[in-house]
This record gives C-alpha cells, sequence and structure tokens, in this order.
C-alpha cells in the first residue's frame, strides 16, 4: 500500500523506458540490485538475533584462537551478555558432544537491529527504498543524484534507514549492516556516499555505496541465511573495493528530473 500510494503523487517518471535524463532522483522508490550476486537489497521486520531461541543472541563461526582453546580436552561454556562474552571453562573432558558443537558456532551479542538482506525475487515488495538526502537534510523531490554525494535509503515498508555500525555481521564477519530508526529518522550513522563515474548517478550505470562514517562498501559475498528467513543473502560493509559491491537501480517509481538539470543538459547542448 505505501509504494502503489506513491503513485498519486504528481511528477512521477516513467518506471520503464528509455530517456535521454536517465538519472536516478531523489524521492524515487526504487529497487537496488547487486551485480555480482543478482539479489536485490531487502529488509523486514526481523531482527538480528531472532534466529536464536535465546533472543538477541547469534550463533557464527568461532574464531581461530577459540579453535585453539577448544581443541584442549575442555569442555568450555560460552554464553553471551549485552557487552561481552563470558567464557566458563568447566574442566569436563571427554565429553566429544559437547565438543563438536562448540568447535562449531558460539554465542554473542548482536545489534538487535532489523536485519538487511539480498534475496532474489523481482517482485517482492519488502525490497524498496526511498532516496532521500542525507541525515538533517532535505533533498527535494526530483533533484538528480550527484556521484559523490551523501543520501539515505529508507525502507518502504518499515520506515527505516539502510544504516551500519561497529557490529560483525552473523555469517561473513564483516561490518553488520541493518536498518534503523523509526519513520525515517535514524542518526548519521545512516547516511551512504554515492559513489560513481560522472556527474551523476543514472539508472543503467553500476554504482557503490559507501558508509559516511565507516567507509566500508555495500557488499554481497554470497552467505545463505537459514531460518527463520532460509535462502536469503547476508548484506555487510567491505573496506575493500570488489565486484561484490556494485548495485544498480532496476525497479521502481523514478522522480521526474528538476528543471535545474534540463536547464544544465540544455546549456551543454549548445
Amino acid at each position: 500500500m505505501a509504494v502503489l500510494s506513491l503513485l498519486l503523487l504528481g511528477g512521477l517518471w516513467s518506471a520503464v523506458g528509455a530517456s535521454n535524463m536517465a538519472v536516478v532522483t531523489c524521492g524515487s522508490v526504487v529497487k537496488l540490485l547487486n551485480t555480482r550476486h543478482n539479489v536485490r537489497l531487502h529488509s523486514h521486520d526481523v531482527r538480528y538475533g531472532s534466529e536464536s531461541p535465546a533472543g538477541g543472541v547469534r550463533s557464527i563461526q568461532v574464531s581461530s584462537i577459540f579453535r585453539s582453546i577448544l581443541s584442549r580436552d575442555l569442555a568450555e561454556f560460552i554464553t553471551a551478555t549485552e557487552d561481552r562474552i563470558h567464557v566458563l571453562v568447566q574442566g569436563l573432558k571427554g565429553s566429544m558432544k559437547i565438543h563438536k558443537w562448540l568447535s562449531q558456532d558460539i554465542l554473542f551479542h548482536s545489534s538487535g537491529q532489523q536485519s538487511v538482506t539480498g534475496v532474489t525475487s523481482v517482485d517482492d515488495s519488502n525490497s524498496y527504498w526511498r532516496i532521500r538526502g542525507k541525515t538533517a537534510t532535505v533533498c527535494e523531490r526530483g533533484t538528480p543524484i550527484k556521484c559523490g554525494q551523501p543520501i539515505r535509503l529508507t525502507h518502504i515498508n518499515t520506515g527505516r534507514n539502510l544504516h551500519s555500525h561497529h557490529f560483525t555481521s552473523p555469517l561473513s564477519g564483516n561490518q553488520e549492516v541493518s536498518a534503523f530508526g523509526e519513520e525515517g529518522e535514524g542518526d548519521y550513522l545512516d547516511d551512504w556516499t554515492v559513489l560513481c563515474n560522472g556527474p551523476y548517478w543514472v539508472r543503467d550505470g553500476e554504482v557503490r555505496f559507501k558508509h559516511s562514517s565507516t567507509d566500508v562498501l555495500l557488499s554481497v559475498t554470497g552467505e545463505q541465511y537459514g531460518r527463520p528467513i532460509s535462502g536469503q543473502k547476508e548484506v555487510h560493509g567491505m573496506a575493500q573495493p570488489s565486484q561484490n559491491n556494485y548495485w544498480k537501480a532496476m525497479e521502481g517509481i523514478f522522480m521526474k528530473p528538476s528543471e535545474l538539470l534540463r536547464a544544465e543538459v540544455h546549456h551543454a547542448e549548445l
């Protein structure tokens, strides 16, 4: 319903068809495709940690440091509190079942924020994002997005902004990407800089999104979740540029470019 209501607004630009001014603009509602893994940026009202029955914790592969500890004949029970990991060495020997479980997973604290994933589905309404100006600014509808410009991406169905922070992502161990805020208002960690070639972000071009505060790039590397979001891919932040962090605007409702851009194009053609 939120997406359909936008169709009633004036000044819409065709979501299909070619245009000699096919720039991406503020106010547009789009799906973003990771071109390497062919998944669309997605979110939903599922929080990081909800896959664990303990609530507020999640499961990851044990690091090499923990593996070296677990190689001893000890059964170590690992529990998580809000701010740190407690490792309780019980001194039990010979329990292969416990040892095997510990060799695979540990539980520790996650952000608890709304998860962001990648999905292969083309027609899922939870993959729509509204393009807005950076935190505490207003980007007028139809304003072309410049390469190098910081923006926010607000999830249409939940009203939360694409966000990142210094939490570890659950599957790959990279930087967690989440959705944060209420009714489109979060904080400065919601800002992403559009990296592209040329003066503007164009609809048929690939772009990268660099987190303005931590400098990681919005990425997908193929890790896949289990329940309750089986088959969805992890989206995270990576420091290294690669083919894993290219995105392209796909389906959506594109706002008509402002008269300012038309004037610039006309001037350039003279």
